[in-house]
């Protein structure tokens, strides 16, 4: 079930950014390269938690296709030289190793303002009040306060004299990966206007599970089978869930989260189990 309404919500999401993205500029190519092969998690978050609300599909899209846009231009701009310096995303050149750095910055720069244009899409949330309440939340998510900040610590730790702890580490992955799983997974509820509160709390949860994951991923895998780099984080030095909590107690952490993530949508009863599916496949992952 989870499976099926992951590929039926990825297809639908991918149709919008296709449509948006017609054309045969470079820019353009570069901005589908960079789009197209993930999972839409963030997407699908924003899709499903919608439905539990009774939104309509066909305007819910447009900020679910947002999100994604706002994902893959952090993705081109991580992977660059000076960032992450990473030549595979998703099984495929990063998009500064397929045509240049100069490309990559103006596809993650256009990307950017995509999100915005998405979410603010007047064919999106009926209600102009929403859009803008939207808009707002994604642009707090994704910057000083949320993604970037977190990306900006994550480098910054990169040059400390000592590995960040326990603490310090799970208030980074809240900026760089949680901002955008919070933000995608209450966008249902803020459209609907009803409480978004249990879904926050869902998200908070599977969104530290899902950077536990990728941590373990990035320790057991390898990058044929991930589609990307790993191990960069234990080469460097860097501190991670695994090397904190060694492998066994990073995986019963994950699944800690996963039953705390479930039980937080116990007020929505049998309507979110695909919710929580999700939660359960975001551990069981290895890409």
């Amino acid at each position: 079930m989870l499976q099926d309404a992951l590929t039926r919500d990825g297809a639908t999401i991918r149709a919008c950014l296709q449509e948006t993205l017609e054309g045969d500029t470079v820019l353009l190519a570069a901005m589908r390269h960079a789009l197209f092969g993930g999972k839409a998690l963030r997407g699908f978050l924003v899709m499903e938690t919608a439905r539990l609300h009774d939104m309509d599909e066909a305007r819910v899209v447009y900020p679910a296709a947002g999100i994604e846009a706002l994902h893959a231009y952090s993705l081109v701009h991580d992977d660059l030289p000076c960032m992450d310096d990473d030549d595979l995303r998703r099984g495929q050149p990063t998009v500064h190793v397929k045509w240049d750095q100069a490309t990559a910055v103006l596809v993650g720069d256009a990307l950017q303002s995509l999100a915005f244009e998405l979410t603010l899409d007047p064919r999106g949330a009926p209600d102009a009040a929403a859009r803008a309440d939207l808009a707002l939340r994604l642009a707090r998510a994704s910057g000083k306060d949320g993604m970037v900040l977190g990306q900006a610590l994550d480098i910054a730790a990169e040059s400390a004299d000592r590995p960040l702890d326990l603490q310090e580490i799970t208030a980074l992955q809240a900026g760089k990966t949680g901002a955008l799983f919070v933000y995608a997974a209450t966008a249902g509820a803020v459209m609907a206007g009803a409480d978004a509160a249990p879904l926050a709390r869902y998200a908070t949860a599977l969104g530290l599970a899902f950077q536990i994951q990728d941590d373990v991923i990035d320790e057991t895998g390898d990058a044929t089978h991930v589609g990307k780099a790993v191990g960069k984080d234990a080469a460097a030095g860097k501190a991670t869930f695994v090397s904190l909590l060694g492998l066994d107690g990073a995986k019963r952490r994950a699944a800690d989260l996963v039953t705390e993530a479930c039980d937080a949508l116990s007020v929505y009863q049998r309507r979110a189990e695909t919710l929580q599916a999700l939660a359960r496949f975001v551990i069981s992952r290895q890409i």
